[in-house]
């Protein structure tokens, strides 16, 4: 997954607005009296986010699965001092540090298909808050996943590249499947295919408080997309912010 999509990524997510991310991570700082110094920001893909933090002198933690993504991350990245890349998973991550503020951006924690991984993951990043510390993430919401993307097939055509994502709703396990085919124009008019299939797991907003709950975190506020206004039942991005 991504070897050949992380040096695209950025060309697909061209409409996404990356410093009105930053800015309103920002504000949600601010509203909760929070002045962080060292972060840690996981599944940080091509490092479209951690830039902004990184021009803005934070002690910057950044990991991936994905060792593609990261090297195009490195490429924007790597001027700045004040930044770490490492190659780790969401789920068991270690690293010898506490934070201040970690984050996970962009539907990462969908990504996670397992409650019980799930779980592990939010005790995880507990254990490496400091004392004061916050966790800011979002996700992608079982309503757009279900209504929205699920069972739906979308076509992209630009200059450079055309593509078709088809999708899959199982209402099973909740599991939404999306299935991606690529056709990249080479020199001369040709075009190089190729496929990528991608797994995201739907969690109601109930069942991610629930278990950042048992994960130990003592305050769990939601958000509907990019406000400070609690989420409603057609919320496509759903913000948490999580207190220790």
């Amino acid at each position: 997954m991504y070897e050949d999509f992380a040096f695209i990524y950025d060309d697909l997510m061209a409409d996404v607005d990356y410093e009105k991310w930053y800015f309103y991570i920002l504000e949600m700082l601010n509203r909760f009296n929070r002045e962080p110094k060292c972060v840690l920001e996981m599944a940080c893909g091509t490092g479209n986010l951690s830039y902004y933090f990184a021009k803005d002198r934070f002690d910057l933690t950044c990991f991936d699965l994905s060792t593609d993504m990261l090297s195009v991350a490195y490429n924007k990245l790597s001027k700045f001092k004040n930044v770490t890349l490492l190659n780790q998973n969401m789920v068991d991550f270690r690293i010898n540090k506490k934070f201040d503020l970690i984050l996970a951006i962009c539907d990462s924690i969908n990504y996670i298909l397992d409650e019980s991984q799930l779980l592990e993951t939010f005790r995880n990043v507990k254990k490496h808050l400091d004392k004061g510390g916050i966790f800011i993430f979002d996700i992608n919401s079982y309503y757009k996943l279900k209504e929205i993307i699920g069972n739906n097939t979308f076509i992209e055509d630009t200059d450079d590249i055309f593509y078709i994502w088809q999708n899959y709703f199982d209402d099973e396990d909740n599991i939404c499947q999306f299935y991606l085919t690529f056709f990249i124009k080479r020199e001369k008019g040709n075009y190089r295919r190729f496929d990528e299939e991608h797994l995201e797991k739907a969690y109601k907003e109930e069942e991610i408080c629930e278990l950042l709950k048992n994960a130990g975190f003592s305050q769990v506020e939601a958000y509907h997309s990019f406000t400070f206004n609690k989420p409603s039942g057609e919320s496509e991005r759903i913000h948490f912010v999580c207190l220790p």
